[in-house]
């Protein structure tokens, strides 16, 4: 048994990491302290003093546990890894994991390359970024490699010089073809540096040399190279415009700031890299309830530090950490430069800052009313259909759709939906077996009782497997709060008459359409219930209804492809293509098929007494 206040006298006065367990010995709060002692000891005296959401933390130890470090710094970096390694329920938490790209030139290489990549090594290599977007990285590397004629290829030059043909981005153009000997180390590492300077924002030389190349080709009335010069000078311009706005400085900086609303924050970052802002993204925040500015920025720029592969020189920061010296000189041991922690009070710099702080404030609103809208046309429409019918809940609902094809083959599906969100994996689709031709009422019965009749051998089975290793077959045994037949009184009662007939109390609700195949009411218990065009009901329903036909459509689809045409009798265990065709040559017809008897079955060539009654037994 541990006793807390015990384990209290026994900490020790040095610095280190201290990591609370719940009564199931999950982890939920992780902490470092100068001193072990002090710090921990203050979580178990008067709680008065305690915010809510530490007196509920608190309230949840069971036992606790203490990692003694050398350092405070060392402390830091521990804490870091174990939150983001057990991500604590209490403690503010980073949502997001992201990585970003960079762009990297391999100037470790005889003839280096311009590479995307993920991850900011320590090598020889140079790096830029980090970007916020995949694509403007990749359109940036083409646009370099169309101006400055870099290889792409891994070849290992310079010897395997000459060993292969020139690729086809020679052929396009884009390369100067390296591999061959065709221009001298000395004017490749040239145009090097040309794209070293290009990707640091210095676009004038480029310009400069490309303006002059078009002239030349208009000149010579090389019409075609003058506007392929044309497109590459206006896609060069494009990316100039977008890195108008800089911080006045030439240095690498990020510019923190956010928003907070109850339990929620939403930090916004502004990449700027030799002065120019070449990106920004946002990162979702949760557990800020009752928490101050400084500890939730504290939080956020160790947890986002922690995995970013970039630490540039400052941080612009909306809000100080109280722990600021100390986490500068983490980031400084990582960047392996002095990182500085700045919080701006005028000029150029407080505006950036109040710039991200805006921009955060606009995510976190439009967020906000994202998720409003998102939960009226999901959950929000399924609490107004219990309503109108009186139920106490609803979450899971099923609706079905009768398909032919060619008036032979006839197709059920089966679509469901949970809170108002459709739950595809649970989709299940049917082959007609019993009926001739096109009887809707008695496709539907047969779809409806093979439904709940595996679900009822499901739960059945799932039952007799508790306490076993055997696991029940899966697909069938969820059962729905509510039916939703597309149709009005008819499919109604075949659903109220399946259903009675294996003793199951499920709700069933018609959808019912007018003259031009639109649903204008739902049938419940008799009574029609009109349904207003313009609600997130009507839509939902509507949506309902399109997915049912559209999932039968596709299965359409896929029998009309190939083979799968010829026949119902694929599906039949132990008939191969042989006895198919023997018994479409006997009989003529699936539907013949279907009328036959075990003994008319047999007759037919190959087939024997155990696939004449497999036969039988599925269309029985």
């Amino acid at each position: 048994m541990f006793d807390i206040q015990e384990e209290l006298k026994k900490l020790p006065a040095k610095p280190g990491v201290y990591i609370m367990h719940d009564e199931h010995d999950d982890i939920i709060y992780v902490g470092k302290a100068i001193v072990l002692k002090n710090r921990v000891r203050q979580y178990f005296q008067n709680s008065r003093n305690h915010t809510p959401k530490i007196r509920s933390m608190v309230s949840h130890v069971s036992r606790f546990e203490y990692i003694v470090t050398d350092s405070e710094l060392e402390a830091l970096v521990l804490e870091c890894n174990l939150i983001k390694e057990h991500r604590p329920r209490y403690n503010t938490m980073l949502k997001d994991d992201k990585t970003y790209p960079y762009i990297k030139v391999t100037t470790d290489e005889a003839f280096p390359r311009v590479l995307f990549v993920r991850r900011a090594q320590k090598d020889k290599a140079k790096y830029f970024g980090p970007y916020t977007s995949g694509q403007s990285v990749r359109d940036t590397i083409e646009l370099v490699r169309q101006v400055c004629k870099l290889r792409h290829c891994s070849r290992n030059l310079p010897k395997d010089t000459g060993k292969e043909r020139p690729c086809l981005y020679y052929h396009m153009g884009q390369c100067s073809a390296p591999c061959q000997g065709w221009i001298s180390q000395e004017e490749y590492d040239k145009r090097v540096q040309e794209a070293i300077r290009f990707l640091n924002g210095h676009f004038e030389e480029i310009l400069s040399r490309l303006e002059g190349q078009m002239r030349e080709a208009a000149e010579q009335l090389d019409f075609e190279k003058a506007a392929s010069l044309r497109d590459l000078i206006a896609s060069i311009r494009q990316i100039d415009q977008k890195q108008k706005i800089t911080s006045g400085d030439q240095d690498d900086r990020d510019v923190i700031a956010f928003a907070r609303e109850e339990d929620d924050a939403v930090f916004q970052v502004f990449f700027i890299r030799s002065g120019k802002i070449i990106g920004r993204e946002h990162f979702y925040v949760t557990g800020v309830r009752n928490e101050s500015e400084t500890d939730v920025f504290s939080a956020f720029v160790k947890q986002y530090y922690a995995s970013a592969m970039f630490v540039p020189q400052t941080l612009m920061l909306q809000h100080m950490p109280e722990d600021a010296d100390l986490i500068a000189d983490w980031l400084s041991a990582r960047r392996g430069q002095k990182v500085s922690l700045t919080m701006p009070q005028r000029g150029q710099k407080e505006r950036l800052v109040e710039l991200a702080a805006e921009n955060a404030r606009i995510v976190l609103t439009r967020d906000k009313e994202k998720i409003r809208m998102e939960q009226a046309r999901t959950t929000g429409a399924v609490r107004n259909l219990a309503d109108m019918l009186g139920l106490e809940n609803i979450s899971r609902m099923e609706a079905f759709d009768i398909s032919n094809i060619s008036g032979v083959e006839t197709v059920g599906s089966m679509i469901v939906y949970e809170d108002g969100r459709p739950r595809r994996n649970a989709y299940r689709k049917f082959r007609i077996r019993t009926v001739k031709g096109q009887d809707d009422y008695k496709c539907m019965e047969e779809v409806l009782t093979r439904r709940f009749t595996h679900g009822l051998r499901e739960q059945e089975e799932a039952s007799q497997a508790e306490g076993s290793l055997r696991r029940p077959s899966e697909g069938f045994a969820d059962f729905p709060d509510i039916l939703m037949m597309d149709g009005g009184k008819g499919q109604v009662h075949v659903a109220l008459n399946v259903l009675g007939e294996l003793g199951l109390d499920i709700p069933v609700c018609g959808m019912v359409k007018d003259d031009r195949h639109r649903t204008r009411a739902l049938l419940y218990e008799g009574e029609e219930l009109p349904i207003d065009r313009h609600s997130e009901l009507f839509k939902l329903i509507t949506r309902m209804q399109d997915e049912a036909h559209r999932f039968a459509i596709d299965y359409h689809r896929k029998l009309r492809s190939g083979d799968q045409v010829r026949s119902v009798l694929d599906e039949i265990k132990g008939i191969g293509p042989a006895r198919r065709k023997a018994l479409m040559r006997h009989f003529g017809s699936i539907e013949k098929i279907r009328e036959a008897d075990v003994e008319a079955l047999k007759a037919a060539d190959g087939m024997d007494a155990r696939s004449a009654q497999a036969v039988y037994d599925y269309f029985h």
